[in-house]
């Protein structure tokens, strides 16, 4: 039978950056697999972590003549202790 999460027990939340969060610094196909890696990481490895918030944030960028969205993710992931692999 599964547990239930309860939010009380809650000793440590990681935050959790998925995306291009600086319009200036160069991004590439690698750090989006690392940023989905420790994503995963958190939530299948024990102890297991549980998402308990998101936060959807954009930036405007102005290219030419053309206007860009650049969008990232920042996950919130609560655990009941802090995972050793996380120090």
């Amino acid at each position: 039978m599964a547990q239930i999460f309860d939010l009380s027990s809650v000793k440590f939340v990681k935050r959790v950056i998925v995306g291009q969060k600086e319009p200036s610094a160069n991004y590439s196909e690698e750090e989006v697999e690392k940023q989905l890696g420790l994503l995963n990481r958190c939530l299948n490895e024990n102890p297991k972590g549980h998402i308990i918030a998101c936060e959807k944030n954009f930036i405007l960028l102005n290219v030419g003549e053309h206007q860009v969205v650049q969008q990232f993710i920042i996950y919130h992931v609560a655990f009941d202790k802090k995972p050793l692999w996380l120090s």
